[in-house]
């Protein structure tokens, strides 16, 4: 999972999903797993 300082809407791809946990921003993706993204 990379870290990155701003996750923009424009960026999501396909199958991309934002969700928020314990205050963070996750960038999730069941059909490609190495889009996993954290803010933060």
């Amino acid at each position: 999972m990379k870290v990155k300082s701003s996750i923009k809407k424009k960026d999501l791809a396909e199958g991309d999903k934002i969700v928020r946990r314990k205050g963070r921003i996750y960038r999730i993706n069941k059909k490609n797993p190495r889009r996993k993204l954290r803010q933060g």
